[in-house]
């Protein structure tokens, strides 16, 4: 999607969230207050942290949609990170403040005083979150905005807290029981386990998560594709926000190609790479292989079954056989779910050095990415 389309999606879709949010809250304080109910008027309270929210979506994707410059030439694109950490924080923030009033409440029960106006004003209000929720998060995916999503589940959280007051207020009419109070402490917990789940997805992306499978082997497939690739290995995306993905990536090829096809290799695999998936590789690696020693070719087969043969070695690539200087080169790829991995790579370094002792190794414990 084009950046400016993208961009004025999400801010005409957050100044909705806003009005609707301000409507919402000025009512139900009002009628909060007017009928003594708590359950009410954090309601209203909660709208009024989605009003912000919203406000924090729209900085965040201004600010991410600035040029690059100077100062930063990969562009804002993770501006919008922090802005849907700050929604997660006051989500959780709503959602613990609820958590201990609620609990006053049911210490110090207090007095209230519905009317069939309260169930009027409720009633609205739980189905304009549900229609505003579906649409916020639908147009969050139509835009890959990670604050729309997250509003988006707000707004259907709050819905369900809003349709708790409902009940609380319909059992209250109909036969003078007062559980607002126990109703908020049960729905003040989804939100706090809201907050924290969207806090946690949002950290994840700030540090750097792996990324989506399918992405992963449909780029490996298109490199896979070009005529002078024999492998694809080591292929790492960096993410400066949702619109922009960098990435490297290691090759094998013949080692026989001269540096001019190597070269036109390269621009091919980057062009084409941009095309079809949009991400933009700065960095191509070569691994040259053995394609024309056959005492190289044999020797990577019997090397690839003993480090293999290891539980926990998951992938052999990068080998080369240097006859001049006798030296190995490798890269042995060992699973994370291994408790000491360095233990493990170093046994299979000292194993090779043993059944190979007229070469020299020079190993790298690759990561799985």
């Amino acid at each position: 999607m084009d950046v400016i389309k993208r961009q004025k999606i999400i801010v005409r879709t957050s100044v909705l969230g806003i009005a609707a949010n301000l409507v919402l809250s000025g009512f139900k304080a009002a009628v909060g207050m007017l009928a003594g109910s708590i359950a009410m008027i954090l309601d209203a309270v909660n709208n009024l942290t989605d009003a912000m929210s919203s406000v924090i979506t729209i900085i965040g994707t201004v600010l991410a949609g600035k040029k690059p410059d100077k100062k930063h030439p990969l562009g804002y694109g993770r501006s919008e990170y922090l802005s849907a950490m700050l929604i997660a924080a006051i989500v959780l923030y709503a959602g613990i403040t609820s958590l201990v009033e609620s609990i006053k409440k049911i210490l110090e029960p207090a007095e209230v005083d519905h009317s069939y106006i309260t169930l009027l004003v409720v009633g609205a209000a739980v189905a304009v979150k549900i229609i505003l929720g579906l649409y916020v998060r639908k147009k969050g995916d139509e835009t890959s905005s990670d604050s729309l999503k997250e509003s988006g589940a707000d707004a259907m959280f709050d819905a369900l807290l809003s349709a708790a007051v409902f009940i609380s207020t319909v059992i209250y009419l109909a036969w003078n029981i007062n559980l607002e109070a126990y109703v908020s402490v049960i729905i003040s917990v989804f939100i706090i386990k809201s907050g924290v789940g969207m806090l946690s997805s949002t950290l994840a992306d700030i540090l750097g998560k792996r990324m989506d499978p399918e992405l992963i082997s449909a780029i490996k497939k298109t490199i896979r594709e070009d005529e002078n690739v024999l492998g694809v290995y080591d292929l790492i995306l960096h993410s400066y926000g949702p619109n922009l993905l960098i990435g490297s990536v290691h090759v094998e090829v013949n080692d026989s190609l001269t540096c001019r096809e190597i070269d036109k290799m390269e621009r091919r695999i980057a062009h084409t790479v941009f095309a079809k998936h949009g991400i933009i590789m700065t960095g191509i690696g070569i691994y040259s292989v053995n394609t024309l020693d056959e005492e190289g070719m044999r020797l990577k087969k019997d090397i690839s079954n003993i480090v293999l043969s290891h539980e926990g070695a998951i992938q052999v690539h990068g080998y080369y056989l240097d006859k001049e200087n006798m030296t190995v080169y490798l890269d042995i790829i060992i699973d994370f779910d291994i408790r000491d991995r360095q233990e493990l790579f170093d046994h299979i370094k000292n194993e090779l050095n043993e059944v190979y002792p007229q070469y020299r190794f020079d190993l790298v414990q690759d990561i799985d990415v």
